[in-house]
């Protein structure tokens, strides 16, 4: 497993392939499809992340010592999104995660080209992963 500043740079370098925010987008939506799914039983409000314009859910395992997470989302795009979080920040340990400045965020461009209610969300899913760290310190 990559380190999390590995995970950032690979992730940074595939933005980099591309020139216009459409084929961003399009990528984005790629790594929608992608997105491992979490099982049925994490679909409730239990695991609903709030603050997103779409419904997020998220649900971490602590295991080894580490979080693991998986996540789903009624809108393709914020799928993608939450699939870059999860790409970088799940298999490492609390500490790791909660240290994490994700400054991959901003490299890339990505706040800028949300809307400001996707924006939120985007805050919201980075606060929610971060509180499970926090709560497995």
């Amino acid at each position: 497993m990559s380190t999390i500043l590995e995970a950032e740079n690979e992730i940074i370098e595939e933005f980099e392939l591309f020139d216009d925010w459409m084929d961003k987008y399009n990528y984005i939506i790629e790594l929608g499809k992608s997105l491992p799914l979490i099982d049925a039983q994490y679909k409730d409000e239990a695991h609903l992340i709030p603050g997103c314009q779409s419904q997020v859910w998220l649900h971490a395992d602590f295991t080894d010592g580490k979080l693991f997470f998986r996540a789903d989302s009624d809108a393709i795009i914020t799928k993608g999104i939450i699939n870059l979080l999860i790409r970088v920040l799940s298999g490492h340990t609390p500490q790791e995660i909660a240290d994490a400045p994700l400054s991959y965020i901003d490299q890339i461009g990505i706040k800028e080209h949300l809307s400001p209610t996707r924006s939120n969300g985007l805050l919201s899913m980075i606060q929610q992963i971060k509180g499970y760290a926090k709560a497995n310190l």
